[in-house]
Order: structure tokens, then sequence, then C-alpha cells
């Protein structure tokens, strides 16, 4: 039973991954009509044009080919990658010893690109950039000049020639410019009064208020520089945040007043306060947004007082736009507000500026140094359904996948890096129609042009056959090996009119439902009207109005279509008499759920496809007798077999009116009881009885209620204890103990003796008898002795 589960198992497991494959194939469920929508549906879709090609003509490459599509016949066009223009990249800027101009140094490569893309199908390019030697700079120097800046400017003064001396080892081809800005001419920005207007830092010297001028466009002479600088004076405001936005704004957009060319161009922002942007010019009436033109007139900004205040977004599209990066230098009170500003704009730096702006020159150098070390590749907009991914390959084997591949750091000059660029299609963006997108690096005037094509009809659309003859005589045109109708003529061959149809769609009326496929997929729509596919089993086929039956696709059991019992309609299976389930494998004969007392289930379930369940949650087994938790019934019936048989027990008074049912059978031992066999289950009962005898019996439970009941008449009993044998080994056991007690007080007893002599022994060896004089003993006999006598 398993195995056959099993193979069902992997049976319907098989069926349903053809299906699904059957439904994720897009060529086929998208259902195009002609070649340019089947290529459109995905790369992998190809068409075939062979005239009398019948299946499906938008699918896979191989499915095409094993339906009999010839080679000719495939229609598979593919993007390709063109490279239009491939100057190298610039080794050095000086060769010869002549300066090359900036349009003639090439820092990106390729220059341009044409892309034929098809939906779906990625094409991929590779960008090489590297950074030229000695590459010109254009240098903006725009200050604050209110009147907290004064020391400020007097370090700014010499800023030309000390920075053209400075920055000679990074480039030769250095501009500087100045300009200078305050704010809006309007109150509460500025005090109104004439007395002010004329000098607003009285009775310190100031300058009249203004919102932006430009003092020097950008100039290699350094002197010039120093001269106009230190013409200029601060003046004076009453809010503390500045038209600093205005400024920028000018100084981008105004490219010919300013004299940016197309090299690196730099924007120095100095100020010793915040900014004011878009809304705040509300506070002085001014509502009109910032159109972001330039305003210049006798070098200075005109609308001020008409237009608002730049948005942010405004100035990072405008400096990105013109390739302009930007160097802040603030002071410590507010770098931290200009480092989230700098955020936003690309390619953009803060530096602290001293307190009297000593170090601006070397701040402007390290921040030049750190922006020229970043290359970020950005794109203009692409056209809908166009989709581009970046993969860097920087220094030291460095790469970066997402929106990190646009970027690369620490990049030094000669230092070359490249970019894997890839660009993809959905459909047919603009309607076929040639883009053009271009990727340039930020803060550089070169970009990279790229052409695209959009791949949106097969190279067979250009063979068009009009009136083809084969298109119902003339009733439509010949493409791609399918008719396109001329108009008031339907159907696959052009056959219908629409003056015998119901409507426009003809295939509207072969689906059951909006969201469903035609004919279900099974079939062809011919007018209107469901033409079902053959089989290659001419036994298996479709019908039904719209194709939506068949007799093969119902559930199998034993490897059997309906378990061969009933047969296949419309995808399900109508049973035999005797079965019933899903795949008609659920007999209804119950002569399997039989209990041993012929009841069905034992009467404790029912019978379902030939297996008892059971109702009762108490009882188990294949016909629900089994009963783990209720009193053994051997225990139930041992008290009236013992009486009914052997006169005892506790029912022996009671016995005939109690065990009335019970009919015994008498039998000589226990091996000619009943047994169990494949067919019947009997329980052997093992009881005791008020002998402490064992006797055995099986019952079966009539129909009648009658219980049968076979019993062995030889019981087994216990035989009685052997006395002799308990007594005698009473008797030894005791004499042993008290042997093996005696024993153990004599070894302990031998012990302490020794013990004891032992001790006896070591103090007897350190007994000391002293054989000298007694000390107390004094001699009885005294001796003088004569000084005088010399024994003579």
């Amino acid at each position: 039973m398993d195995m056959r589960v099993l193979l069902i198992s992997v049976l319907l497991g098989f069926v349903s991954h053809v299906r699904a494959k059957t439904d994720s194939n897009e060529c086929i469920s998208r259902n195009a009509k002609t070649c340019g929508e089947c290529i459109r549906t995905g790369p992998q879709c190809v068409w075939c044009k062979d005239p009398d090609f019948k299946p499906s003509r938008c699918d896979e490459m191989e499915s095409l080919q094993k339906a009999g599509c010839t080679a000719l016949g495939i229609e598979n066009p593919r993007g390709t990658v063109t490279i239009d223009k491939n100057k190298p990249v610039t080794i050095r800027k000086i060769e010869g010893g002549e300066n090359l101009r900036p349009e003639e140094i090439t820092q990106i490569q390729p220059q341009k690109f044409t892309l034929n893309l098809r939906s779906g199908e990625p094409q991929k390019f590779t960008l090489t950039f590297k950074r030229a030697e000695d590459y010109p700079i254009d240098l903006y120097f725009l200050m604050d000049l209110s009147d907290s800046m004064r020391s400020n400017l007097e370090n700014v003064k010499n800023l030309g020639a000390d920075l053209a001396r400075e920055m000679r080892d990074i480039t030769k081809d250095l501009r500087i410019g100045f300009g200078s800005f305050l704010e809006k001419l309007v109150m509460p920005f500025i005090l109104m009064t004439p007395k002010y207007l004329q000098n607003p830092c009285f009775p310190n010297d100031c300058t009249a208020p203004f919102s932006y001028k430009n003092v020097l466009s950008l100039t290699n002479d350094s002197t010039l520089f120093t001269q106009e600088v230190s013409k200029q004076k601060t003046s004076g405001n009453l809010d503390s945040p500045e038209a600093g936005f205005d400024a920028i704004m000018q100084a981008a957009v105004c490219t010919k007043e300013i004299g940016w060319r197309n090299v690196t161009r730099l924007l120095v922002f100095s100020t010793d306060a915040g900014f004011h942007f878009a809304g705040d010019g509300k506070l002085g009436g001014i509502v009109r947004p910032n159109d972001g033109k330039c305003h210049l007139s006798n070098n200075m900004y005109t609308m001020s007082n008409y237009f608002d205040y730049p948005t942010i977004s405004q100035l990072v599209d405008t400096l990105s736009d013109n390739n302009i990066q930007t160097i802040f230098a603030v002071t410590e009170q507010f770098r931290a507000l200009y480092q989230e500003l700098s955020a936003l704009i690309p390619k953009s730096t803060v530096g602290t500026l001293s307190t009297s702006s000593s170090n601006v020159i070397q701040l402007i150098i390290d921040s030049y140094n750190s922006l020229s070390a970043e290359v970020i590749l950005e794109n203009s907009r692409l056209p809908p359904d166009v989709f581009i991914s970046y993969v860097s390959h920087c220094k030291n084997g460095v790469s970066r996948k997402g929106e990190s591949g646009r970027t690369c750091f620490n990049i030094s000059i000669g230092d070359e890096v490249t970019f894997d660029i890839e660009i993809m299609a959905k459909g047919c963006p603009s309607d076929g129609k040639s883009e053009t997108i271009k990727i340039k690096p930020l803060g550089f005037n070169e970009e990279v042009e790229i052409v695209l094509n959009f791949i949106c009809e097969c190279e067979c659309h250009k063979d068009r056959i009009p009136n083809s003859q084969s298109c119902h005589f003339g009733n439509g045109a010949l493409e791609c090996g399918v008719c396109r109708c001329n108009n008031g003529r339907l159907g696959r061959l052009c056959e219908c009119s629409q003056d015998e149809v119901n409507t426009d769609d003809l295939d509207a009326n072969c689906r059951i439902s909006n969201g469903s496929e035609v004919c279900n997929n099974n079939g062809e729509c011919v007018c209107g009207t469901c033409e079902c596919k053959k089989r290659d089993n001419p036994e298996e086929r479709y019908s039904g109005k719209f194709c939506e039956c068949d007799n093969f696709s119902c559930d199998r059991s034993n490897n059997k279509l309906c378990g061969g019992h009933g047969r296949c309609e419309c995808r399900k299976c109508i049973c035999d008499p005797n079965y019933t389930g899903s795949a008609c494998d659920c007999p209804l004969d119950t002569s399997t759920c039989l209990a041993s007392n012929k009841q069905i289930c034992n009467g404790r379930g029912t019978c379902e496809c030939g297996v008892c369940k059971c109702t009762e949650s108490k009882f188990e087994g294949p016909t629900c007798e089994i009963c783990p938790t209720c009193p053994r019934i051997c225990s139930e019936h041992k008290d009236c077999v013992e009486c009914l048989h052997f006169g005892t027990g506790i029912k022996k008074r009671t016995c005939e009116k109690e065990c009335r049912n019970f009919s015994i059978i008498a039998v000589n031992n226990k091996d000619e009881l009943p047994q169990s066999n494949d067919q019947t289950h009997i329980d052997l009962c093992k009881e005791r009885d008020v002998d402490d005898c064992w006797f055995f019996f099986t019952y079966t439970s009539k129909n009648d209620d009658t219980i049968e009941v076979h019993l062995a008449e030889k019981k087994e009993c216990p035989s009685g204890p052997d006395i002799i044998p308990i007594v005698a080994g009473v008797v030894a056991g005791i004499v042993l103990i008290g042997l093996a007690l005696l024993l153990i007080w004599k070894l302990l007893m031998i012990i302490h003796d020794r013990r004891e002599f032992a001790k006896f022994e070591k103090e007897k060896m350190n007994a000391r008898w002293d054989t000298g004089e007694n000390p107390i003993y004094k001699s009885a006999v005294t001796t003088v002795v004569n000084p005088r006598y010399e024994g003579k």
C-alpha cells in the first residue's frame, strides 16, 4: 500500500510540474498574435514564420524546433552594442612642449555608443575613466560681504596670486573670479531708510547693501584679481541668514557673464552665516518661485526683489547640469548646517574657515583634491521602461554594485578605473522611436552619448505581402507567416466578416471570462467559435464550448485514470456504481469493515472506502474492537465462566440469572482453544480462580447477544512450597552468620593486640638509663689543697 501511495505522489508531482511549466511559459500565455508582440514578451520568446505551422507560433526556441519549425522560419532578433566614437584617454596633457586645449583632453572612453535593445535583454558595455594631468581649472570665489566678514575680506585680497602659486603642482591653467552677496533689498531683510541704504554700518564705513554682484569674471590675471577685490567693502543687513542661494544660482547659470569654460569648475562659497531658501521670500512679500535663469545687468542681480530664493533641489540640479563642484568654506559655528546641505549636493565638500580666513588657500587645495579624487557617474533622464545599472572596478581591485557602482574614490592623477554599465528595456518604449541619453562624470565637462534603438518588430515585418491570397482571397496582408486582416475582416485567415459576428473582438466569444485565455489555450478561435486542438493519442480529446474539458486530466489511482473504476468527463471522474471518490478509488463494499461479531466496525464506527473510521474516541483498530482504556472483556466474562463450569466464584449463587446468555464449550487444554487467523481475531483470556489456579478461555459475540465461550478444563495451579529445604536453608544461614561474626571478632582482636604490642616495643626502645654519677650524691671526704705546697 505504501508503494502505491508513493507512486501516485510521484505521478501527481510530475503532472503538476508539467502544468506549472506550461503555465509559466510566458511566450504562450501572452497569446501573441504578431511577431512584434512575441519578441516584446521576453528575450526567450521566438517566432515561427513558416506558413503552414499549426502550433503556437510564439514559444521558446527549443519548443518550436521540436514542433517542426524550420531554421529559416525562426525569427529571433537580438540586441547589439556598437561603439561609434572611441578616442583614447589622454596619457598626459603636455605633449611636445605645447599645452593641449581643454577640448583636446579625453578622460573617459568610449565617447559614443549605439544600443539596439530588445525587451528584457540587457546590453552591457564598459567605460574607462582616467584623470588627466594638468587639467584646466576655473575657480569662482563667492563671498559673503556682511560686516562680520570684514577681517576675512582682508585675507582674500591676496588670494589670486597666492592660490596660483600654491596650485602650480596641480594645474598651470588656473582662472579665478570673484563675486559677493548680501541680502534681498526688502524688509525685513534690509532696513529701507535712506540713511541705512547709504551706509548700514554707520559710523563705520560700509558700502550700500546689495543682493549679488559679479565683481570679477574668471581671469588668469592674479594682479587684476587683487586689485578688484581690494576695492570691495563690507555691508550690513538685519537678519543673520544671507541670500547665498540667490548668488549660487546666478553664478551657476550666468555662464557667459562669469566666463565659465568647459573645464573643471569650482565654486568656493565663503560665509559665516546660514542661508535663506525657498519660502523665506514670503516674509518680504516675494512669492514668485525662482525661475533658475540669469538676471545679471551690469554684473548685478536685478530680480532679487521679484523672485523667491531657490529651492535646494533647484540648486542641486543646476550645479549638476553645469558641472560645478562646490566648496563650502564656512566658520565652525555653521559647519554642521552646511554638512547637511553638502550631503544633498553631489560633488560638494565642506571646509572650516579660521577666524580670519587665513587658511582659505589650503582649504581650497584640500577640498579640490578631495573632490577630484572621487568619480561619480550620472546619467540623464531615462525613457519610460528603460533601466540602467552600474558596477565599478576601482583601485586595488575594489568593486561596487548598486548605487555604489556609480562611484570610485581615491583616484589620483593617471589612475584608470572602469565601469561596467548595463541597460535594459521593457516592452517597446517611446513607441519604438530612438532615444538619446548621456552619461557623464560629475564635475567634469566630458560626457558619453548613447543612442537607444528599440527592437519592436521582426525583420520579416519588412517582407509584408499586402492582399495576400493566403489570407482568404486577399482579405489581409501576410506578415511573418500570419494574416493581418483588412478593415471589416476578422479571423485567423481573415475568413470572417464583421457583419457576421456580434463583436470586433472575436476572441471575446472564445473566453469563459475576461481574465481567461482564448479557448483555454486548448484550441483556436475561428470566427468567434473555438476549434479544439487534436491530441497525438486519438483517444484523448478536448471538448466543450471553450475547449475547457478533456477526458485525460482526471485524478489517477494505481497509475490508472479514475482508478480503472470509472470514466473521465470534463476533468472529473464518473465512477462505477460500487466506487466513489475523486479518483474512483473508494470502494462501497463493507466486507472489510466486519468485526469478529459480524457487525460493521463493531458497531462503534463507520465504513469509509473499505476502512473503519471509529466514531467513539476510546475505540481503535481496523474494526474498532480495541479499547486500550476500557476494562478487559476477559475480566468481565471471568466470573460467569467460572460459576457456570466450575461452580465457584463470586457469582455462583446468581449464576443462572446473570449468566444465562453464556454458552460454554469445553475442551481439554488451552492448545485446543480456537486461534486467530486472517479473517477472524480471537482474544485468549487467562484468569485466576478462587484457588489461585489459572484457567483459559476464548469468547465470541453472536448477533443474538449470545456469548460463545470455549473453555480449557485443565487449569494451571501453583504447587505448594517444599518445607525441608526452607528450614535447612534458614538453619544453615543462622550458623553461617554466627561463624562469620566470630571470625570478624577474632580478626579485630588480633589487630588490636598487635597494635598494643607494637606500642610497647616502641616505648621500650625510647627508654634510656643514666650510667653517670648521681647529681644528688655528696662525698663524705673533704680535700683541702695548700697553695704553698709545690709537691716537693
